[in-house]
């Protein structure tokens, strides 16, 4: 699908929202857009109801956890070497914070083109992990919604019905975050192999050591 074309119409249909393509240089080549959490759902009700684009169905949502990362550039400055002010080269790092993502495949049943993949980003890990919920613009992201809450820990704001999905009410933390700690419970595996033997066998050590 042509990305400019299709950024282009969101900007003239929806003023003031934040449209960005993302570029995906891996072999499948399927690029992206990124909106702005704002205006998500009116561009997402356009993408939907445009004659042309008629983007009618949602097949997947996905959801990704992006860590802090740490950025390093190489600046030039002024210093006093050998009592003579030169130029030189400098690496300086900066740290830029991480933030979880929502991912979107939309088709056309009607008009078979697709997929447009859709991209929302929380303001960060921690604090500010809501986006807005598209369920009420497509019905087949309700499940995966609950998943990527269940999962991830995206609230998903207008959700009809967000709870959790796979693990159960009382479940701590999400397991699909990459900083999450597997629970020390091994020792009730009921059929311990290989690695998770290992884990069972130190888990049975360290309960009768108490």
């Amino acid at each position: 699908m042509d990305l400019e074309k299709i950024k282009s119409e969101i900007e003239a249909a929806v003023p003031g929202c934040s449209v960005r393509i993302v570029l995906n240089g891996s072999p499948c080549g399927q690029h992206s857009l990124l909106l702005g959490r704002e205006h998500a759902f009116d561009v997402a009700k356009f993408l939907r109801d445009d004659p042309e684009l008629h983007l009618d169905y949602c097949s997947n949502v996905t959801g990704v956890d992006w860590l802090d990362s740490e950025i390093s550039e190489k600046v030039k400055v002024k210093q006093l070497v050998d009592g003579t002010e030169q130029e030189v080269e400098e690496v300086r790092k900066t740290r830029s914070p991480g933030y979880l993502e929502a991912v979107y495949h939309l088709y056309s049943m009607e008009k078979k083109h697709g997929p447009l993949v859709l991209r929302l980003r929380t303001e960060d890990r921690t604090h500010h992990v809501s986006l807005p919920s598209l369920t009420p613009v497509w019905r087949s992201a309700e499940f995966q919604e609950r998943e990527i809450f269940d999962l991830y820990g995206i609230i998903c704001e207008g959700h009809p019905d967000l709870r959790r999905i796979l693990m159960w009410d009382g479940f701590e933390d999400h397991p699909m975050r990459k900083d999450y700690v597997e629970p020390n419970d091994y020792e009730y595996e009921p059929t311990p192999h290989d690695a998770v033997l290992e884990k069972s066998m130190q888990a049975r050590a360290i309960t009768e050591q108490g």
